[in-house]
């Protein structure tokens, strides 16, 4: 009854939100006057906060968690901000929201090009000012030589209306939920990750062209046995711990050829299996210090 409960007032507030989000978008996409798209967006991400705010409120009026968060201090709404996180749940995006909401500008991440056709959830992302990423494959680019390198210039200009409104990119660098499974077949050399996608990470960065210069590595960590969305949403998971890192990303990695260059591609992966190798240290600890060192599930 918890999670049916949960579940239909989170559509029901969905829907509420969405017809004001497609008012606003429709009319940003009438009307193309830059001041008013700046306008429109600042208004449409007032809109998103609402929603965020009604949310946080069906999460704590369903279900008991506990949240033991460090490491959200000092962090600014005005900034622009890089968010990692290692990823084990669907249930991440909604624990997120709590760690984060009101400290840093709302998060937003990089989805496929494809995804606009979808009908209203495409167009809910383009009024939400998602990058759209257009990635070409090795095998069509060997093809088409003269399209090499246009799919970052595309991701960079829809990038560009960022300057105006401080964002959090987010990116699940492992770029798959984790499971043991998932980890033996990837004969990961971390105990409670998997392995990091550099290449994922070092084109989104590129794609901000400089304007983020912090990340935010987030850590979850849910209770070893966790069995998924549903029963986080049924109240079954009785605490859950956030720790936030802040790094200064290293100038040597902003600007970069990852594809082309070698060395720059070597002296990324080593920054990022650093940060990866600290994010595995922190979990162990933590699980370790509460009585279990086994792996998140």
């Amino acid at each position: 009854m918890r999670g049916c409960t949960a579940i239909t007032l989170f559509v029901l507030n969905t829907v509420f939100w969405a017809v004001p989000v497609h008012l606003l978008a429709l009319s940003k996409l009438l009307i193309r006057f830059k001041a008013w798209q700046i306008a429109c967006a600042r208004a449409i991400m007032k809109t998103v906060t609402g929603w965020i705010w009604v949310a946080l409120r069906i999460l704590r009026l369903t279900q008991k968690t506990s949240y033991d968060i460090e490491g959200v201090t000092g962090l600014k709404k005005s900034e622009w901000y890089f968010l990692n996180c290692n990823h084990q749940s669907w249930a991440d995006i909604l624990v997120l929201l709590i760690t984060f909401h009101g400290h840093i500008p709302f998060f937003k991440f990089f989805v496929k090009k494809e995804l606009i056709k979808i009908p209203l959830f495409g167009t809910a992302l383009w009024a939400l000012d998602y990058p759209f990423m257009k990635r070409y494959s090795k095998e069509f680019l060997k093809k088409n030589p003269h399209l090499r390198g246009k799919d970052l210039e595309a991701t960079k200009k829809a990038c560009e209306h960022y300057r105006h409104t401080p964002v959090s990119v987010l990116n699940f660098i492992e770029g798959t939920r984790f499971t043991p499974e998932k980890h033996e077949r990837q004969q990961s050399p971390y105990r409670h990750l998997l392995r990091p996608k550099s290449g994922g990470f070092a084109f989104a960065l590129s794609a901000m062209n400089g304007l983020i210069s912090r990340m935010l590595d987030v850590t979850i960590i849910y209770p070893p046995g966790m069995r998924g969305f549903w029963d986080y949403l049924c109240g079954r998971i009785p605490h859950i711990a956030v720790r936030v890192k802040k790094y200064d990303l290293p100038p040597d990695i902003l600007k970069g050829d990852y594809q082309n260059d070698p060395e720059f591609r070597a002296r990324f992966q080593s920054w990022v299996n650093d940060v990866w190798s600290r994010k595995d240290a922190v979990i162990e600890q933590y699980r370790s210090s509460h009585g279990s060192a086994s792996s998140a599930a």
